[in-house]
């Protein structure tokens, strides 16, 4: 049943993503999460206390923070399926929440559009909701890149891993999860504030992130075959080459697949918060001097690789479906 609800929501979160009336109804579970991430943060994470008292605090936070959004999750799915009639279908509708499709491609085809349509300033500006980098920085090919970086990286972790634990636990796994990815986000930086505390956020967002990862740089592979001008040879070895020197490991992944498929070079170095960070170039050799005809390229690149996503779950759901 999991990977059936998972399969349902990413059809229905292509077709209508999160509805504004109903955020700003009610807010957004990533909201929620925030909020008692904020509040652990605040109340466990001191700075007068030494840096290991602060890590093992950062341990005691997470779990919260993982095991608050799971227990609920399960909680919620148990009644729906035993108790409500048709509640597998309410099931769908909120695991939907834990999903970006629709988001993510009119974020970054905003990009495009502002670039297109309004210059470098309105191409910074839209960019800037996207990454967390210094948008003032970049120049035309620089928002580009961060961009399609960005789509390449959140669709790893805004759809194929929340559907890949939504798969795999439920409304639990897949609640567990977006908690989880939402502390990384938060508190997982190596900051004075935050290198301690949020050791365990990071950390374990990377392993949780591992097998999407993967999943995603293989979908863009795969769905470089059926995208007119994508190069599949020049993804996959990008991927074998270059996924694994990224200083995260699992965003050079998606990263490189799409750096490749495409024949540019993405990552290397930026700034974020004035801070030069010196990473290596996914799809080394790749054209640099992005533009935003490039972002629509990528953007049919995601397409058809989503595509292939919800296919693959629909293909799990149906074999379970059958055996069980």
């Amino acid at each position: 049943m999991s990977v059936l609800i998972a399969f349902l929501s990413l059809i229905v979160e292509f077709a209508l993503g999160y509805p504004d009336w109903l955020f700003r109804a009610i807010g957004h579970p990533v909201t929620w999460f925030g909020r008692l991430i904020s509040f652990l943060d605040l109340r466990l994470n001191r700075a007068t206390d030494p840096d290991a008292l602060r890590r093992q605090r950062g341990v005691q936070a997470l779990l919260v923070i993982v095991l608050v959004p799971a227990i609920a999750g399960l909680c919620v799915q148990l009644v729906l399926l035993w108790f409500v009639p048709l509640g597998w279908i309410i099931a769908v509708f909120l695991a939907t929440s834990l999903l970006s499709q629709k988001s993510l491609y009119e974020h970054v085809e905003a990009v495009a559009d502002a670039l297109d349509s309004g210059g470098l300033d309105m191409g910074r500006a839209a960019v800037s909701r996207i990454v967390g980098r210094d948008p003032e920085t970049l120049d035309r090919a620089g928002v580009c890149r961060a961009a399609i970086e960005s789509l390449a990286e959140n669709f790893s972790d805004g759809i194929v891993a929340p559907a890949f634990w939504t798969g795999v636990g439920g409304l639990a796994g897949g609640a567990a999860y977006k908690a989880a990815n939402t502390a990384d986000s938060m508190v997982g930086h190596r900051t004075p504030r935050h290198e301690s505390f949020g050791w365990a956020a990071a950390r374990f967002d990377d392993w949780i992130n591992l097998p999407a990862s993967r999943l995603t740089a293989l979908l863009i592979v795969l769905a470089s075959l059926l995208v007119e001008g994508a190069d599949p040879r020049g993804a996959w070895q990008a991927v074998r080459r270059d996924a694994k020197k990224h200083r995260s490991p699992n965003a050079g992944w998606p990263e490189a697949a799409m750096a490749g498929a495409l024949g540019l070079a993405l990552a290397g170095p930026r700034r974020y918060g004035g801070v030069m960070v010196d990473d290596i170039f996914m799809g080394e050799g790749g054209r640099r001097d992005v533009d935003s005809g490039d972002i629509r390229r990528a953007l049919k690149l995601y397409r058809v690789a989503d595509y292939l996503l919800i296919g693959l779950f629909g293909l799990v759901a149906l074999i379970a479906v059958l055996v069980f």
